[in-house]
């Protein structure tokens, strides 16, 4: 174990949260791609090893259930005992509703406004979305102040976004609510905090919105392509010496 640690010195190695499938399996290739050694975090492991497989040897699959401190502590000990240390968490994972059968956007509206959403709908989503990208972080933050230029990498959502959603011209207005879009606010307001706290140990904390990408999220109901939706959260993962703290889209930064 020694000698892989002290040979992988000068390799990258990243963590991938929900990356067996959309905008995390794209994020997963690209690190691969660009010479990082890609953990493909999965709640299935075989779901994890199937997409691994796909992007080549340079990807591990790893079983992560971000809602299980067990899962989440052995996933992060497996990286430790491989490679002692992790230059780059993408906390991807995320989930819109907590049902088995796909939701559209409109069925996902009609069950989360806030005057009729269920409370047990709310904590499910959140448990993934918020609770799980607290977990992961703080257990992957040994590793990280290892790396040399560590950063983590939020996937959020315009949704998200409370001056957005406070323009009554803005189109994400009639989209917010409860469920889904305020846990992305939540989420906003977790990495402004880690990036505030993580910045004096040069760790770099930034959220970035893949855009309306048709994914499992949305029922495949998006109008960007996959490809397309991943490219801003890609821009930012391997961006090494980039600014902390920052919320960014396909077309730029966006307003908190």
């Amino acid at each position: 174990m020694e000698n892989q640690i002290a040979s992988s010195n000068k390799q990258l190695i990243a963590l991938v949260t929900g990356a067996n499938q959309g905008v995390g399996n794209e994020i997963a290739k690209a690190l691969a791609a660009n010479g990082y050694i890609v953990y493909v975090g999965s709640r299935k492991l075989e779901n994890g090893e199937k997409a691994a497989a796909k992007i080549g040897e340079k990807a591990k699959a790893v079983q992560l259930d971000v809602t299980r401190q067990q899962s989440v502590d052995a996933a992060i000990k497996q990286i430790e005992t491989a490679y002692g240390r992790l230059d780059l968490l993408v906390n991807n994972a995320g989930i819109s509703h907590a049902g088995t059968a796909p939701k559209n956007p409109e069925e996902l509206m009609s069950t989360g406004r806030a005057v009729n959403v269920s409370l047990d709908e709310v904590r499910t989503v959140w448990e993934t979305n918020v609770f799980g990208v607290i977990a992961v972080t703080q257990a992957a933050l040994p590793l990280l102040r290892k790396s040399e230029a560590a950063r983590i990498v939020n996937v959020s959502s315009g949704l998200g976004s409370l001056t957005w959603i406070s323009d009554p011209a803005c189109w994400a207005r009639e989209h917010f609510g409860i469920v889904y879009a305020a846990s992305k606010t939540a989420l906003n307001a977790v990495t402004v905090a880690f990036a505030l706290e993580l910045e004096k140990e040069n760790i770099k904390v930034n959220a970035t919105s893949p855009g309306y990408t048709a994914t499992a999220l949305n029922n495949f109901q998006g109008t960007d392509s996959l490809e397309v939706g991943s490219r801003e959260p890609i821009r930012v993962a391997l961006e090494t010496d980039g600014p902390t703290g920052t919320f960014t889209g396909p077309e730029g930064q966006l307003p908190w």
